[in-house]
């Protein structure tokens, strides 16, 4: 089973990390928005139907590479607070260390591979989010 979502509702993580529960191993990620630097607002743009194929691409590279049962992307888009669930990754596999790779992976890969683009809000002005070396390293450790 393979989800790539891209959404603007509030994540469900225990529905979405019981989905995965099929025996064996599950490992998932929750990413939250976070307030460095005073950060009142975070909005997250995507490119329909792109940004989709693209999550989609990446959980199919995870299920190949790791032999996964299950294999799930679920990323918010719109405006968040800080606090709130932006990001779901998770992989299901018979054994522990692949489903925790293959978790890793997709969130690793989905920083820098899907096209999202970030504005913040501080102090009442807005401000786009540059990329950053450092997911372009943990992605890199993937090639």
């Amino acid at each position: 089973m393979i989800r790539a979502i891209v959404t603007t509702e509030s994540l469900d993580v225990a529905a979405e990390h019981a989905a995965l529960e099929h025996g064996g191993a599950v490992a998932t990620f929750t990413g939250l928005v976070r307030a460095d630097d005073g950060v009142a607002t975070l909005e997250l743009e995507h490119y329909p139907g792109a940004t989709e194929a693209a999550l989609r691409r990446l959980a199919e590279e995870a299920v190949q590479r790791w032999s996964l049962s299950a294999a799930t992307i679920v990323h918010r888009v719109g405006p968040m607070q800080p606090g709130e669930r932006i990001v779901f990754t998770g992989a299901a596999s018979a054994h522990r260390a692949a489903a925790l790779e293959a978790c890793a992976f997709l969130i690793d890969r989905l920083k820098t591979d899907a096209p999202f683009w970030k504005r913040e809000v501080v102090n009442g002005q807005t401000r786009w989010v540059e990329a950053r070396e450092t997911d372009d390293h943990a992605a890199d450790r993937w090639r």
